[in-house]
């Protein structure tokens, strides 16, 4: 590179207020050279969105240079190397270890960012901190609902046009009906509280029901014409929220009055309203919660190559045994093993015209758990072996698909905590040899195709909400278990919000568990039956058990369209 180009790079970034290391003027030197045609253009670009990153310091070093360029090198490759035969896509997959951590800070009202890698270990602060963060992540946006915001001005019609939120500590001495937003906790065997940030109290929920609208409104009289006027605005509202699965650890909305004996009587409790999507990263722009954050302008290339991007198509699978040799007897008829189940996939897929972009096999992969008694670990490494040599049969497949491997709850793992890390390279070694850009992520782990954003949990879930369930779920707008699970999880902005007791989460990686702002697609890996349903703009499914059923799924993320396919 000429030194009048060095020269003028250093003098446009001068010119913007930024210093540049030798590392970082080189891999910049490195990136215009690819744009012979187009240097300005291409640094100007560059310059653009740096100013648009959340950098720690104007003088800058390679890391912060890197991670631009690399994302204005494959936006230009996704856009000027299209192979219509291919499946190659701008596809980032996000290790949950790699996310990024926020906390929300109730006085600056904004989101900061955590500095370092968080520890493993944590102190045991951290564990009061998992509880406080996710509940200031729900008030907060509980906080803009216009249904539940303090008015501006205090007037007759704004005290009966909405809810005002009261902190449990303010209860005492307090008459009528209340709403708070409170934890619920077992403080004591056979005692239940709500907890805020401010203190706790016992509630009794032997009349609660999952917010009823005839349950809350009294008939209208002189006396209470604020519930006249209320009853239109909470109507809209409680309408809305009436599905889901109420456990210890879930965070609820709970409106009921306080007796004589200090105890909170729970009339009707349902979970904090949904933000749109659109509204959140409005709010917070600039804040990277997925951790894969895009510029305004690539937002707006990557949105065109998106919408052409209608020949891509993600195929997952859940609960593949590799390790299942014999013929299965399901309803007293044989099932072919798990080995020969799938290479009859690869088989379909290999001969279609475009090739899937990705291929998601989800665990467990051993039909037994991996646990201290377990003493197979070289024949679940031969296995995965098998498996290479399987996928590396299929030719169009090995160099047009991707391979992403998801461990589930029983794979070998240093525990069962949450999330849990990838698949250990002692098992997965074998499988390298043959697929050598295999992908091993933890679980649950995040997916970027362009702009839409995919998260994945592997968790038998819908099991155990079911039995941690404090009160039967309503029936008003749907008795299908799963639509009540993904009402739960969207609700919780959480993938798992179920007790510690029932499912450790590592104290200071929660965060990886969060759904705010809520993304596109949640793909609910669970042994449970095949299910997709669209919550509220979101599209969520889940693929079933391919061992026991023989389901999986193709998904094509361009039309976000389910297809729920089996054998």
């Amino acid at each position: 590179m000429s030194s009048s180009m060095r020269n003028k790079v250093q003098r446009k970034f001068k010119m913007r207020g930024y210093s540049l290391k030798v590392e970082a003027l080189t891999e910049i030197l490195s990136f215009v050279s690819h744009f012979p045609d187009a240097q300005d253009d291409a640094l100007n670009l560059l310059l653009d969105d740096l100013q648009s990153q959340s950098l720690k310091s104007s003088i800058l070093d390679k890391e912060a240079v890197c991670g631009v360029t690399s994302l204005l090198l494959e936006a230009d490759m996704a856009a000027n190397h299209h192979d219509p035969t291919s499946s190659k896509s701008e596809l980032r997959i996000i290790d949950a270890f790699d996310f990024p951590k926020f906390h929300y800070d109730p006085i600056k009202k904004s989101f900061l960012r955590h500095d370092g890698i968080p520890l493993i270990h944590g102190e045991p602060s951290a564990k009061a901190t998992l509880y406080r963060d996710r509940f200031l992540l729900l008030f907060q946006r509980l906080s803009r609902d216009p249904h539940f915001a303090r008015p501006a001005f205090d007037s007759e019609y704004s005290r009966s046009g909405t809810c005002e939120i009261t902190t449990i500590q303010s209860l005492v001495g307090r008459t009528g009906k209340s709403w708070i937003l409170g934890v619920i906790s077992q403080l004591e065997d056979g005692h239940f509280y709500l907890e805020d940030l401010t203190a706790a109290v016992e509630i009794d929920l032997s009349s609660a029901i999952s917010f009823l609208p005839s349950c809350v409104h009294p008939p209208c009289s002189s006396d209470n014409a604020d519930s006249c006027f209320l009853f239109p605005v909470l109507e809209t509202y409680l309408n809305v929220i009436t599905t889901g699965f109420f456990s210890e650890n879930t965070i609820v909305l709970a409106e009921g009055e306080m007796l004589l004996d200090g105890m909170f009587k729970v009339n009707t409790c349902g979970f904090p309203p949904l933000e749109d999507r659109d509204k959140s990263i409005e709010l917070f722009a600039g804040v990277d919660f997925f951790g894969c954050a895009l510029t305004k302008d690539q937002t707006l290339k990557f949105q065109e190559l998106e919408s052409g991007a209608v020949n891509d198509m993600f195929v997952i699978l859940s609960d593949v045994w590799l390790d299942s040799e014999e013929v299965l007897m399901i309803n007293l008829f044989p099932v072919e093993k798990t080995m020969g189940k799938l290479e009859t996939v690869l088989d379909g897929y290999e001969d279609v015209e475009v090739v899937p972009s990705l291929f998601v096999f989800m665990g467990n992969f051993c039909s037994h758990p991996c646990n201290l008694a377990f003493n197979s670990f070289s024949n679940l490494r031969l296995q995965f072996g098998k498996l290479g040599q399987m996928i590396g049969a299929h030719r169009r497949l090995k160099e047009h698909s991707r391979f992403l491997f998801i461990p589930g709850p029983d794979d070998p793992g240093p525990s069962t905590v949450l999330p849990r890390c990838a698949l250990p390279n002692y098992v997965t070694e074998e499988l390298k040899k043959h697929i050598p850009n295999a992908i091993f992520r933890s679980n649950p782990c995040r997916i970027k195709f362009y702009t839409q954003e995919i998260v994945f949990f592997r968790q038998d879930l819908l099991y155990r909400m079911r039995r941690s369930c404090l009160m039967p779920p309503t029936t008003e707008e749907t008795n299908d278990p799963f639509e009540h699970l993904v009402a739960t999880i969207t609700h919780q902005s959480h993938l798992c919000p179920l007790p510690l007791t029932v499912q450790p989460i590592i104290w200071n990686y929660d965060h990886c568990l969060h759904l705010y702002p809520t993304p596109h697609t949640i793909v609910l890996g669970d042994r449970s039956e095949s299910k997709a349903f669209n919550y509220t703009g979101i599209t969520c499914f889940n693929p079933g058990s391919f061992s026991n059923d023989c389901t999986f799924v193709a998904y094509r993320p361009c039309t976000r369209e389910v297809e729920l396919s089996s054998l």
